[in-house]
Formats: structure tokens, sequence, C-alpha cells
């Protein structure tokens, strides 16, 4: 087996049980809470997990950025290990809570890397068809997690929700050892303070999608401390996020359409079951089906959207995505009662195959943009730009089911989203068109 084989081997796997923890007690933790006790930590024990994986992805791309990509992901992948071993020993709500952000860091620390590292290894024209496989662990996840959860608790102990992990962590740190790296970084000083103002600065922001009061408190202080952060980068050598990539309006341009199009829907995939739980009689493994949808249309275009890029350019692809988008919204607004799994399984492939043409298109554009030291940052940004429009999107999604109950909140929800498509679409235009070159990345050509 060569090195590229077994990196790709350990990537993936390290995808899929990042991406099954963020779903897997979705459905079991009511459980997990009656036993250990402290229901009022149930949130917590999801947002202490999303917090640290979304705040420390860009952290760990700009890390891996100075000391290259092994080591930094190999560490990602024992913290996460770790957590996940912690997170079953624990005996009481707060140490499960304190222990989900231990596999919170972990998961956050790994996830950046399939990208990063696809982007190092794999030429333009192949980095689609990597990215679908990358896809297919969350389709898989996605349906995966639930079917597991239920039977850990029906038939062993929840415990095994995290004891699951160890093996296949293991398994990815022993097959990322003979990767040789091709990345050569460019060692320069740590922003440890910038790193820190801006880990506060996110993580209070976020805490305001979980905390019921001083939610104003909790974000204005957020927000001084992200000022703080960006003044401070401003006179760093090595900022943890390079300004100057930022003044790209290309890539500028690119990450904000991305946190649009997550703010509209990306997050539309915790509510379809919900819906068609409610109102159209469907069981749980039915209601999780049209998730597959989802996985499947993303599939089917970023496998030839590396091609794609050099025929067509980035600019006018992310147009077209953000159309489909917009007309994925259009969909979702015309459900009503009497909608079943079959529509819903069609509105979803429509959201899968505008996300998975807009996703893989982002990526390859911000990386052929980017500088090849700023490779790192630039991946994780876009991917920590897609979680906080995700987690945004998501919070203010629930707050109309709170507040309009039955099928009107849903219409209102759909409604909400597709407005956002609207915004997303106008954002894309102001993406400047730029020419992406064919062949591989220079760290593959120098290998």
């Amino acid at each position: 087996m060569n090195s590229r084989t077994s990196v790709l081997i350990s990537i993936v796997l390290a995808m899929l049980v990042a991406s099954m923890d963020s779903t897997i007690m979705n459905t079991t933790m009511p459980i997990v809470a009656k036993e250990l006790g402290r229901f009022d930590l149930y949130a917590w024990s999801f947002a202490a997990y999303m917090i640290f994986n979304t705040v420390l992805a860009p952290v760990a791309g700009r890390i891996s950025d100075l000391f290259g990509r092994k080591k930094v992901f190999a560490c990602g992948i024992l913290l996460f290990l770790v957590g996940s071993l912690l997170c079953g020993l624990s005996q009481s709500m707060v140490q499960l809570v304190i222990f989900r952000a231990v596999q919170g860091i972990g998961a956050g620390v790994m996830m950046p890397f399939p990208m990063i590292i696809a982007g190092d290894l794999f030429s333009v024209e192949n980095r689609g068809k990597i990215q679908a496989l990358f896809t297919s662990m969350w389709g898989l996840s996605a349906v995966l997690a639930p079917i597991l959860g239920a039977f850990f608790v029906e038939y062993l102990n929840w415990r095994w929700m995290f004891y699951v992990n160890l093996p296949i962590c293991l398994l990815a740190f022993l097959m990322l050892m003979p990767y040789k790296e091709v990345y050569e970084p460019k060692p320069a000083k740590v922003d440890y303070i910038g790193a820190i103002l801006f880990t506060i600065g996110v993580s209070l922001l976020l805490l305001v999608t979980v905390i019921e009061e001083n939610r104003v408190v909790c974000g204005v202080i957020g927000v001084i401390f992200l000022i703080l952060f960006y003044f401070f980068e401003k006179k760093q050598a090595s900022p943890l996020v390079p300004l100057s990539m930022l003044g790209d309006r290309s890539i500028r341009w690119v990450n904000i359409n991305s946190f649009a199009a997550c703010l509209a829907l990306f997050g539309i995939g915790s509510f379809i079951p919900l819906f068609l739980q409610n109102f159209a009689g469907a069981n749980l493994f039915m209601s999780g089906l049209p998730l597959l949808g989802l996985a499947a249309g993303w599939m089917v275009v970023a496998v030839p959207a590396g091609k794609w890029v050099l025929r067509y350019g980035f600019r006018s692809l992310l147009i077209a995505g953000n159309i489909l988008l917009v007309l994925s919204g259009i969909l979702l607004t015309l459900i009503d009662a009497g909608s079943g799994v079959t529509y819903a399984t069609l509105c979803i492939t429509v959201v899968g195959l505008a996300f998975g043409l807009n996703s893989t298109v982002a990526i390859i554009a911000v990386q052929q943009l980017a500088e090849p030291h700023q490779r790192g940052i630039s991946t994780s940004f876009l991917m920590f730009c897609r979680n906080i429009g995700t987690a945004v999107g998501v919070t203010i999604m629930g707050a109309i089911l709170t507040r309009t109950p039955g099928i009107t909140g849903f219409q209102h929800l759909f409604l909400f989203g597709f407005i956002c498509t609207l915004a997303a679409l106008v954002t894309s235009f102001f993406i400047r068109g730029r020419k992406i070159e064919s062949g591989a990345p220079a760290a593959q050509r120098a290998e």
C-alpha cells in the first residue's frame, strides 16, 4: 500500500467518526441524561462538541501551514480517541459535557484535513472525486449514526456510542504513519494571543445559540473579543488568519457566499425527519431516508466538478449552484401537511445538488487562489464560515419552530430558508472570476 492510499484511508475513517459523533446522540441523549442525571445540562452535551469543533478548525489549519499536516492531524486523531474513551467512562453529566468538549477539540483539529490534504495531493481534475468520497462518509454517518445509537442503547449500553470510535481512531492513526508528507511547511512564530482572542470571541457568539439568559451580554462580549482579534492580527507578522488572504476579493466573497448558503439550508436535514415524523406518519427509519438524497445529489455533481471548474470557471459554477439552492428553497416552501417522504426526498436531493456543486467548487477556489503556505488556513477558514452559518441557521430555525408550533412553524422555517437562498445568490455575483490552472498542486509535482 502506497503512502497516498494509506493517508486517504486515514482521513476517510477520521471523517466518519467525527461526523457520526455530531449526530449519534440525537435520539439517545434522553436515555443518557436519565441515567447520569442533571437534565438541565442536556443541551450542553451537544454545545460543548459543536463549539470546540467549530472554533478549532481554522486554528488547526493555520498551525498545519506552519508545522505540517501529518503532526497536527495525528494529534487530532489522538485527542478524539482520548475524548471518546473519557465520554464512555463518564459517571456524571458534568463529566460527559467536559469530555465531549475534549472530543470536540479532537474533531475540530481533524475535520479540515481531508480537504487540506486532498488539496496537497490531488490535481484539480481529481479533487471533486475525492471530495465526493468524503461526502459519502457524511451521508453514511447521517443514516448509520441514529441506527447505531439506537442499537447500542437497546442491546448493549449507551457507552458503546463512544467506545466504537476507539478501534476506528486507532486504525486511522496507524494508516497515517506511513504517509510521507509532500507539503513543505513554512515555520513561523505561532500567534497564541490571536488564537486565544479568536477562540474566546467565537465561543461566546456560539454560546448565544445555547443559553437562555444573558444572550445579549454574551454576544456583545464575543463581538468585542473579535474586534480586539482583528486589530491584533493587523500588527502580526504571522497572524492566525492572514488578512492579506481575506483581502483577495474572490476568496473573501467565496467565504461570504458559503456562510450565506449554509445559513439558508445546510441545517435543513435536522428538521426534515422531524417534519415527516409529525405530519407524514413516518417512522424513525423512513424519516431519515431523504438524507440519502442529500448525499446522492451531492456526489452526483461533486465527482465531475473538478473538470467543470477548469472548463467554466468557479464563478459561473457557484452562481449555478446558488440558483439550484434557490430552486430547492422554492420546493421546500411548497411543503404542506400532505407532503410525504417522496416529495421531501426530492427537495433534499436538490439541496444536495446545490451544496455538492457549491462546496466542491468553493474549496477548489480558495485552495488554488491562496498561496501554498496558506492553503491550510484558506481551507479551514472556509469550513469555519460554513459551520458558523449552519449553527446560526439551525438556531434561528429552531426558534421559529418553538414560537410557531405545528405545520405553520415548518412553513415559516422553510420560508426563512428560501429568503436566505436569495441572499446567497446575490453574494455569488460579487465573486470575481479567475482562471484556475489544470494539473496537480505544486506540492504533488514536487513529490
